[in-house]
């Protein structure tokens, strides 16, 4: 069996010298502090020219920046960062597109980056982008084997770490964080979803290609195989949803990433998005006492500490109206299973869906 060491001693001086070099820059960039913790690709002039060739926007166009930190991000800030995340130059206008989302959001120019959940970013991508750059939407769609996700997730990661200077224990104050922050990057399953894409409900025309995101406390998923009927399965989810371990405020915020199985399970019921949608806002909550029993009595907007164990048959709906903000409806996953997620978000979803730049030819080469 041929190792990789044994390679290297077998190749060229020429290439095993390339090799050294690259492993010098490497630990560089690992000494400057410039890592998530795992290797980096070295962000030459070279590569970061091909990532701006795929752009129309200037080098030096300010994409984002944080007043309380008196930190910003450039279009080429961010180039560097997706070299470094190990994207192909054809993701970067995925990687500008999702930043722009991210910007949308009030979280993330607020104080949502160093919060002490340590929200995650979650990245939607629709549109035929998804089949050209190979973004998987299917088995698997949140774990790990495909560059497109994972790289453009890392490089979101990576910019708000090296632009933004937002690092741990330093400016990130996460707890304890989440398995993931930088890792959650999905497509959408346009093909088995019976309903419109996520993209729609953010004001881009089905077709487009766009990407969606909002921050996430976390997620959980649901197993539920055992029924056909809507609102058995809704059930599920909604007492997922209304767990009083995911109550912090008065009201808070959730979304459901739909396999296709339970997707169509709803569909075939009659059930639209927003039907399912209103279904879940008006039944999602907790009586008064159980929240009053895990030490989460309401008052004044805010969750105390007070303990009541009085059963006053008072209803507390999780969330707060009746916008589709609140409750953003995603399909994803494989139809092999009835297993979908339900996800934390850390904020009222913006509904803005961003268009993707498309490919210019002089980034071709």
């Amino acid at each position: 069996m041929t190792t990789v060491d044994d390679t290297a001693s077998q190749a060229p001086m020429e290439v095993t010298d390339a090799l050294d070099a690259a492993h010098k820059s490497i630990e560089y960039m690992y000494e400057r502090g410039w890592t998530d913790g795992l290797p980096v690709v070295p962000s030459t002039r070279e590569l970061v020219d091909r990532f701006l060739a795929t752009t129309s926007r200037p080098a030096d166009e300010v994409i984002g920046q944080l007043e309380h930190l008196k930190r910003q991000v450039s279009v080429e800030l961010a180039a560097v960062n997706a070299v470094m995340a190990g994207c192909k130059p054809e993701y970067f206008p995925v990687v500008l597109a999702a930043w722009d989302a991210l910007m949308a959001e009030r979280s993330t120019v607020g104080g949502g980056w160093q919060s002490t959940s340590g929200p995650a970013p979650l990245i939607v991508v629709n549109g035929p982008v998804r089949g050209r750059l190979g973004f998987n939407s299917t088995g698997g769609v949140f774990g790990p084997g495909f560059r497109a996700n994972a790289t453009v997730a890392r490089a979101i990661g990576l910019i708000v770490r090296n632009a933004l200077g937002v690092v741990p224990h330093v400016l990130e104050q996460a707890t304890q964080g989440i398995p993931g922050r930088w890792a959650m990057c999905i497509a959408e399953n346009e093909e088995e979803s019976p309903w419109e894409p996520f993209s729609v409900d953010g004001g881009v025309a089905a077709g487009s290609d766009a990407v969606s995101t909002t921050l996430l406390r976390t997620s959980e998923f649901v197993d539920n195989r055992n029924t056909d009927d809507p609102e058995l399965l809704l059930g599920d989810f909604a007492d997922t949803i209304s767990r009083t371990g995911s109550w912090l405020f008065k009201h808070a915020s959730a979304g459901v990433v739909f396999c296709p199985e339970h997707a169509q399970l709803l569909a075939k019921a009659g059930m639209s998005k927003d039907d399912v949608r209103t279904w879940l806002l008006e039944r999602c909550g907790r009586p008064k006492a159980d929240l009053a029993r895990a030490g989460k009595a309401v008052r004044a907007g805010n969750i105390g500490a007070v303990r009541d164990d009085t059963d006053t048959g008072d209803f507390d709906r999780f969330f707060a109206d009746d916008s589709p903000k609140n409750l953003p409806i995603i399909v994803a996953g494989a139809r092999n299973a009835g297993i979908s997620m339900v996800v934390r978000v850390f904020s009222n979803w913006a509904g803005i869906a961003a268009r993707i730049e498309p490919p210019l030819d002089r980034a071709e080469g």
